[in-house]
């Protein structure tokens, strides 16, 4: 441990790297662990490109789902440890970075500035038609979701029209909105990862 410690009091550049265990803490059940399941359905049968083409009520249901419970669970120690570290080598002209595959915005939530999220924020929806990507906080997302998304497999499912799902709200488009999160079978942002390994090659500590 002290030579950990030493490691650390020298490190110009840290950057962090978490995952499903640490919104897991906060109650945000991860998508291949226990609870992994929205009815009778897998996280991974809900969350692919496909699904949300053939069925993309189902798809937003389900993601309203998570978008409330993240919205209702708080940082846990580990997010807000990593937070106060992060301004604390702020005051003291050294930096640090998170990098997540977490989508539940809950290192932001504690007060980290910065944080890249390479599976996407839940908490942003992303057109299909004009690509445009827009942060949004409303609870629910739109009024055709209020009150579903439950996750009890005895409530049949809310079976959305597509016209009445979140659309977009650039002018001249209204397109459908999807979740702006990295579906299983999608490859990641590649700008995004470029910045990873800026951050990467740049650091001179990796946790």
């Amino acid at each position: 441990m002290p030579k950990f410690l030493q490691v650390v009091s020298k490190a110009k550049h840290i950057a962090v790297i978490t995952g499903a265990g640490v919104g897991a803490e906060s109650g945000v059940p991860t998508f291949r662990g226990e609870g992994g399941q929205w009815k009778k359905w897998q996280y991974q049968d809900i969350a692919t490109p496909e699904a949300f083409s053939r069925n993309p009520s189902r798809v937003w249901e389900f993601y309203h789902h998570r978008r409330h419970l993240v919205l209702t669970q708080k940082p846990n120690a580990a997010h807000l440890a990593l937070a106060e570290c992060e301004a604390r080598l702020r005051k003291q002209g050294r930096s640090m970075v998170i990098i997540t595959q977490n989508i539940d915005d809950l290192h932001v939530k504690a007060g980290s500035k910065h944080v890249l999220n390479i599976h996407g924020s839940v908490m942003e929806t992303r057109c299909v038609s004009c690509g445009d990507v827009t942060v949004n906080h409303h609870h629910p997302i739109c009024a055709s979701l209020e009150g579903k998304g439950s996750p009890d497999p005895d409530i049949p499912e809310a079976e959305i029209p597509v016209d009445q799902l979140p659309r977009c709200e650039q002018s001249d488009c209204r397109g459908l909105l999807r979740p702006n999160v990295v579906f299983f079978g999608e490859t990641l942002d590649s700008h995004l990862l470029t910045k990873v390994e800026k951050e990467l090659d740049t650091c001179d500590l990796c946790l």
